[in-house]
């Protein structure tokens, strides 16, 4: 499979409201839509980074220009037998997941939908409905959130996840959890702590949550395996797992119980899968995050989600949660707790092409020759 051409489409998406985490806030979502061809065939892929380097060091500029400027004119020379390749004619490009991950998970498009068969198919799923968890932002008072959640519990969401920051901790979830009382509920810090904040997450144990997500630094391996020997809460970890070096030495060191994956996060499917393969060898339950992306980078979210590593609630939730109007049709919808893994060719959501010719702020095209 060579690909005959590449585009870039900048898009902005209106937010249903603002997204508040311990290290910045969304109120529209950029991202980078990776279109690529080959002969007849056309895939689609997904590049969101945040708007400024808080969550990792990418940005929609450095997403942009790695593209533009090193991986584009890398994949024009390509002659691929399988999308796993992809991870491998990109390890002299050092970093930069985010970037890779966008025109990564276009060519699994593309190479699916020349076989005729679903994303979740081709990588060896065995789930058809993925449960949704919610992820809550931070609010100004408790009991504004316990609100939000109630809500959210009435939706029928399978998981809730709050967002925590030093000063926004303990109080929410004992709050949350007087209300409603025993229901699956886990906090993400994003890294706002450190270890001198033991004695918060000790306080914690005492409300059984499902666990804690990087609660310390994005770099921190070592902080984390001595924080969890201090506490009965299993942590897992997000940020830090950039790769299958990450997660290997993050559980030889008892740094976390369980990992989280976000396909961006970790440079695309094929290191995803390496990574999935792992940790359910060692024993690892993991689950699926997302940025949140688009509908469409989403959708790669529940094709990876259908396999049998991935035991807890995804973190990808339905359309009308974050976006006015979405990319792709159909729209993703939450039913008894749950989302349809879309089983059409490829990543199984079509983009809607007039909407995102309106949604467009820039445009690149690059061909092969």
């Amino acid at each position: 499979m060579r690909i005959d051409s590449v585009e870039l489409y900048h898009v902005k998406i209106g937010m249903q409201e603002p997204f508040v985490i311990s290290s910045g806030s969304l109120s529209a979502r950029e991202s980078v839509v990776v279109k690529v061809t080959s002969g007849q065939w056309v895939g689609y892929g997904e590049s969101a980074p945040m708007p400024g380097p808080f969550y990792n060091p990418e940005t929609l500029e450095t997403v942009t220009h790695m593209l533009k400027d090193f991986i584009i004119p890398a994949a024009l020379k390509w002659d691929l037998e399988d999308p796993r390749q992809v991870d491998k004619h990109l390890t002299g490009i050092r970093g930069n997941n985010f970037a890779k991950a966008g025109i990564e998970t276009a060519i699994w498009d593309l190479w699916a939908k020349m076989r005729g068969q679903s994303l979740s198919q081709v990588m060896g799923g065995v789930r058809k409905r993925i449960p949704s968890g919610v992820a809550l932002g931070i609010f100004s008072d408790p009991e504004k959130l316990g609100d939000r959640v109630e809500q959210c519990l009435q939706a029928g969401y399978s998981r809730v996840k709050i967002k925590i920051q030093p000063g926004w901790d303990v109080e929410p979830v004992r709050y949350l959890r007087q209300r409603f009382g025993d229901f699956p509920l886990q906090v993400d810090a994003n890294a706002a702590y450190t270890l001198e904040d033991v004695s918060v997450f000790q306080a914690l144990d005492q409300y059984e949550l499902t666990m804690i997500e990087q609660p310390l630094g994005w770099q921190d391996l070592i902080d984390h395996a001595n924080l969890q020997s201090k506490i009965n809460t299993a942590l897992c970890l997000d940020e830090s797992i950039t790769s299958l070096d990450a997660a290997r030495q993050a559980i030889a060191i008892g740094a976390c119980r369980i990992v989280n994956i976000k396909i961006q996060r970790v440079g695309g499917l094929g290191p995803a899968l390496a990574i999935h393969d792992y940790c359910k060898g060692k024993g690892i339950p993991l689950w699926c995050g997302t940025m949140p992306e688009s509908g469409l980078g989403q959708s790669f979210g529940l094709a990876l989600a259908s396999l049998p590593g991935f035991v807890y609630p995804a973190d990808v939730e339905p359309t009308d949660r974050f976006y006015v109007e979405d990319l792709v049709r159909p729209a993703l919808k939450l039913k008894n707790g749950a989302i349809d893994v879309p089983m059409g060719p490829g990543v199984g959501v079509a983009v809607k092409e007039e909407f995102l010719s309106n949604c467009v702020f820039r445009k690149e095209r690059r061909i092969a020759g």
